[in-house]
């Protein structure tokens, strides 16, 4: 592995372009090829062992074989993702700073710099060549937020294997179908985890698992909450499972990694959708990477390189989300960058721990989910107090789904002293990497609002037909540029990725994204939901995200989840799932019903009023902080639940299915 930087340019000329296929690619490609000159900029930001021949190639969708299109990025070139994220910052003399702040739920902290980090990775990634992992084999790791995640991540990546991180929260048979669906020969796991300020086990889930027809032939284990006495009581099968300890901490820590092709698979990421099974969707490495450290640079880095090395970044999100593979693992070690990582719930010993962590480390981009807001806020009604500094803060950004105005404003004015930066970013497990943002640079935000699409991609929020929906009128938002970090397909089912998101605007060869949105009058974006989230109201199309957004600036609301129910006379009725402040007046239920639904009228209009509206403790959430709001309306009507493999908080549907048999008994008695 060589340390020099290739510089060779390589922008596609118009002779190269044709050759490439950019003449065939989407009307919404810029066929200057100016949006390929500017990711071959961003390509050289990394290192390459070998440069590439053709920067961009695309081959259009194929209708009658139900193919979506061929992407290409840097096509010959060959890096080593793990390199470019550690290795080079160590010889570029930098080993001594801080690549991770590790704090656990308990408390225990750990501070690893990028040469520690090298070699850990190292032993790591021979420890997988001990265990007969080679280029290509699937890697499923079942961790929580703890640095082997992110060791064994990049361990995996460093020896040209694929890797799908699984929630440490998820069942067994969330576990299972992943496992069996990816043909992985080894899982990683723990004996345990914490969560919630006990020492949940984990083993036997792993193990449920991997007890059917698989191709598992190892289990590695990482002893994270059982004492050096007890170890001998946790259950490992002979010749299949090995600890952590023992092939890793021994293993050398050198190793000289191989460069791979550009389109390697890097990594699986399972989406949780609204139907059917998970898709797992195929990132590739070397044009995910670019875009990943160039977004992460461009959304979160101070703008004066000079002052760089004072960046601490926290994105909160669990590892196994791709928001974490962005923004927590590949984003930010690409570019040297220290960051914290946290094992715990947020809310654990007390409702304050991450403002301690800001404060601790000194974190100068908190990068969350808007649900988290909404729980803080439900918290801390009276706002955070003055106690915690937040000095150090200069951007904050959200993630997820479309973030409340309401949530936006709190967000900024407690934590961002009302004046920071807040980048509130829409991008998809399918894209890899931000799509639409505000700029940390702007000098006006407006709350809630994606804004505009990044330098290098393109969006536009279309009709049915693809014509422009006009200012006020929601759509679909399509990507029609999209940038090299986009998914290539759906692994083992490239029908799927054809059906999912190519099919409804092949002509043009846009992406689906399978959000509403809309324009304003200045020609910005506002993020609706998921089209399947949108209501029809007696011929009045309504967003579930903008009836949730006038719930939750009540003041009595901490979090909203609107749903869709038939309705023999206006089509659909809306229901309203609310969670109260812990603090909310103890009205009874049809003074909060009559209250919130005046609410929602004065906010938006009559139209817009929910029909029923149903106080519960908790709504139902992936682990990215998306609301399944399918969920509900499968709850109120009493029907079989779908797939909720995804979700971070499963016992929430037990108690909002308590909830209604008691709504039901109420009105029968009455």
């Amino acid at each position: 592995m060589t340390s020099a930087v290739p510089k060779i340019s390589h922008t596609t000329s118009d002779a190269t372009a044709s050759e490439a296929g950019l003449l065939d690619a989407p009307s919404g490609f810029d066929e200057s090829g100016s949006a390929v000159a500017f990711w071959e900029e961003q390509a050289h930001r990394l290192h390459w062992d070998q440069p590439w021949h053709t920067a961009h190639s695309w081959k259009p969708t194929d209708v009658a074989a139900g193919q979506g299109p061929d992407i290409k990025w840097f096509d010959g070139g060959k890096l080593n993702v793990a390199y470019n994220c550690v290795d080079r910052h160590v010889l570029a003399g930098r080993g001594d700073k801080v690549a991770l702040h590790f704090e656990g739920e308990p408390g225990d902290r750990r501070a690893i710099t990028y040469e520690e980090l090298q070699r850990e990775v190292s032993k790591a990634a021979n420890a997988l060549l001990e265990l007969g992992i080679t280029q290509g084999d699937r890697v499923v790791i079942y961790l929580p937020v703890i640095p082997e995640t992110v060791i064994i991540t990049l361990a995996v990546a460093r020896i040209g294997a694929i890797h799908s991180l699984v929630f440490g929260g998820f069942s067994a048979e969330a576990l299972r179908f992943r496992v069996e669906d990816t043909q992985a020969k080894l899982l990683v796991t723990t004996d345990g985890q914490y969560r919630r300020g006990v020492a949940v086990p984990v083993k036997a889930n792993a193990d449920a698992a991997v007890a059917g027809d698989n191709a598992i032939e190892h289990v590695l284990v990482i002893n994270r909450t059982t004492s050096a006495e007890d170890l001998p009581t946790v259950a490992m099968r002979e010749g299949r499972d090995v600890w952590w300890h023992d092939v890793v901490d021994t293993a050398s820590d050198v190793h000289e990694p191989d460069a791979f092709d550009a389109e390697t698979p890097l990594f699986i990421m399972y989406t949780s959708g609204t139907t059917g099974k998970p898709k797992g969707l195929v990132h590739t490495s070397g044009g995910y990477l670019t875009q990943a450290s160039w977004s992460f640079e461009y959304l979160f880095s101070n703008p004066d390189p000079s002052l760089r090395e004072s960046d601490v970044h926290w994105c909160t999100a669990d590892l196994a989300w791709v928001t974490a593979h962005t923004y927590e693992i590949y984003g930010p070690l690409s570019n040297g960058v220290t960051q914290v990582i946290f094992e715990g719930t947020p809310n654990t010993p007390h409702p304050g721990r991450h403002f301690e962590i800001i404060e601790r480390y000194k974190v100068t981009q908190y990068y969350t989910a808007p649900t988290l807001v909404r729980s803080l806020m439900g918290w801390f009604p009276d706002g955070v107090p003055e106690s915690y500094d937040f000095s150090s803060i200069r951007v904050l950004g959200t993630v997820g789904e479309a973030v409340n105005p309401e949530a936006w404003r709190w967000l900024r004015d407690n934590i961002g002293g009302g004046t920071a930066p807040m980048v509130d970013t829409w991008w998809q497990s399918e894209t890899g990497a931000t799509i639409m943002s505000p700029s940390p640079t702007d000098t006006a935000f407006k709350p809630g609002c994606a804004a505009r699409p990044l330098p290098g991609v393109s969006t536009r929020v279309v009709d049915e037909t693809g014509a422009l929906s006009q200012p006020g009128v929601q759509g679909f938002i399509v990507v029609d540029r999209p940038g090299p970090a986009i998914a290539r397909t759906v692994w083992g089912n490239p029908r799927r990725y054809f059906d999912s998101y190519w099919s409804q605007y092949a002509e043009q060869g846009w992406f689906l994204a399978g959000d509403g949105a809309k324009y304003d009058s200045d020609g910005d974006i506002w993020i609706l939901g998921r089209v399947d989230d949108t209501l029809n109201v007696s011929g009045h199309l309504l967003s579930t995200i903008e009836i949730e957004s006038a719930l939750v600036s009540h003041p009595d609301v901490v979090e909203a989840g609107v749903c869709p129910v038939p309705d023999p006379t206006t089509g659909h009725a809306v229901v309203a799932f609310v969670v109260l402040r812990s603090d909310a007046s103890g009205d009874a239920a049809a003074q909060v019903a009559a209250n919130l639904r005046n609410h929602v009228a004065k906010e938006i209009g009559p139209i817009a009023k929910p029909r029923d509206v149903v106080v519960v403790a908790d709504v139902p959430k992936t682990r990215s902080g998306k609301i399944m709001r399918r969920l509900l309306t499968q709850l109120f009507e009493g029907t079989a639940l779908g797939d909720t493999t995804s979700l971070q908080n499963e016992p929430a549907l037990a108690g909002i299915q308590d909830v209604l048999r008691e709504r039901a008994l109420v009105k029968e008695n009455s």
